[in-house]
């Protein structure tokens, strides 16, 4: 990359970050000229969190509490804070992921008011079994929602085949049984541990300053928690648990998706999943020879693509898309990944892989919403947005070459179907 275009990204990709003395990670990218300003409060605690130990004491959790925990922390004992922001006119949401509960708002203005509602309501956790329990049957419509989404049902069924224990393969919101277990002493457990200043990071974009940031951060007050909270590890080994599974649901296509496990990197986990990155774009981005041939020939529909699953303790690749012939597009695919690992990776090809990369990492940093989710995000795996710049910069195609020798074995993949219902 040339170095003039490397330090304007460089550039844009430059934030400003401080840690308060309660331990919260505060970081601003001011962006004069935007008029609005997005901000994400987000904790390192998602559905893959489900043990921890507590000053010594082991507590395990059930499937589906960090994305049952989001829903409640809007609630306290004055009200709702959705209330709140439809006074100031924010525009406010919340999601949890495997490995992280964010809560933001868009605003255009009254931006010091939004932030003391944001900083006021998840740091001032509020539960009561009436409350839980009426939670317990909101959530468990949305459950009921997901079972009918081809996409979710899919990526789970793939991550149970491949893993034996390891939290990922159980769905985020968890299942109306397990979210039956969950009382408000449990919650309140989960906030102690994971909602700590020190666990959480305060992302801010657009037409704001690090003052404005850091005096909403000191007029909440926010409280210091000590002791000790230590996730516990989870052991998976490296075979997969089910190599075939076929279901049916209310489809028009066949949905298709193939699955390879790998291990999960030990230490610079950056430089291997942009690695598994570039590998993916090299056998079905949109300018691979097997794209063409599976979109020439109408074998599949426009969604069919691949990713990359990175967490602590789990990382694998996932194929998959609505075909009307799922046994040979996974045939096909299976055939050019051999390829690729016989021939290595075309070197044209390889650069433009990279290059479409790069110009999704540049474009996260040209609107509010993107800076500041990159910044959150970025955060809880331990770097910065221009620390992704310059490692994907520095990748080589011997180094990918290499990486397709040991990866995408078929002795480590699953494969699961899912049939149009009769």
């Amino acid at each position: 990359m040339h170095n003039d275009s490397m330090r304007a990204v460089r550039g844009a990709a430059a934030f400003e970050s401080a840690v308060l003395e309660n331990g919260l990670t505060v970081r601003v990218h001011p962006m004069p000229g935007f008029t609005g300003v997005h901000a994400v409060y987000g904790t390192k605690f998602g559905s893959i969190d489900r043990a921890f130990t507590a000053d010594g004491k082991r507590v395990d959790l059930p499937a589906g509490i960090a994305h049952f925990l989001e829903h409640k922390m809007f609630e306290n004992e004055e009200g709702d804070a959705f209330t709140l922001y439809a006074k100031t006119g924010a525009v406010a949401n919340a999601y949890t992921s495997f490995d992280k509960t964010c809560y933001i708002f868009s605003a255009t203005n009254r931006v010091d008011e939004n932030l003391d509602i944001l900083l006021g309501f998840v740091s001032r956790p509020y539960f009561t079994a009436a409350t839980v329990e009426k939670e317990q049957g909101i959530i468990g419509q949305e459950i009921k929602q997901y079972d009918d989404s081809p996409d979710w049902r899919l990526m789970f069924a793939v991550n149970q085949c491949l893993y034996h224990t390891h939290p990922v393969r159980d769905d985020i919101a968890g299942s109306v049984e397990s979210i039956a277990k969950i009382t408000p002493e449990i919650l309140y457990a989960c906030t102690d541990a994971f909602y700590r200043p020190q666990n959480m990071v305060l992302a801010v974009a657009g037409n704001v300053t690090m003052d404005d940031v850091l005096a909403a951060c000191a007029r909440a007050d926010l409280p210091v928690r000590t002791g000790t909270v230590e996730r516990a590890p989870c052991q998976e080994p490296l075979t997969v648990a089910e190599a075939h599974r076929e279901f049916t649901m209310a489809v028009a296509k066949p949905v298709l998706g193939v699955g390879f496990k790998e291990q999960p990197p030990q230490g610079d986990a950056l430089r291997a999943e942009i690695v598994c990155d570039i590998i993916t774009e090299l056998i079905c981005g949109s300018m691979t020879p097997l794209y063409r041939l599976l979109y020439d020939e109408g074998l599949v529909s426009p969604g069919f693509s691949g990713e990359v699953l990175s967490l602590p303790g789990a990382l694998s690749f996932l194929f998959g898309g609505e075909t009307a012939e799922p046994e040979r597009v996974r045939g096909l695919l299976l055939d050019e990944i051999a390829r690729l690992q016989r021939e290595g990776a075309d070197a044209e090809l390889f650069t433009l892989c990279k290059n479409q990369l790069y110009g999704e990492l540049v474009q996260d940093l040209e609107n509010v919403e993107d800076v500041a989710s990159t910044l959150a995000s970025s955060f809880f795996r331990g770097r910065t947005p221009a620390d992704e710049i310059e490692t994907l910069a520095s990748v080589t195609l011997d180094e990918v070459n290499a990486a397709l020798q040991t990866m995408l074995c078929t002795d480590r993949s699953a494969t699961v179907i899912i049939r149009p219902a009769e």
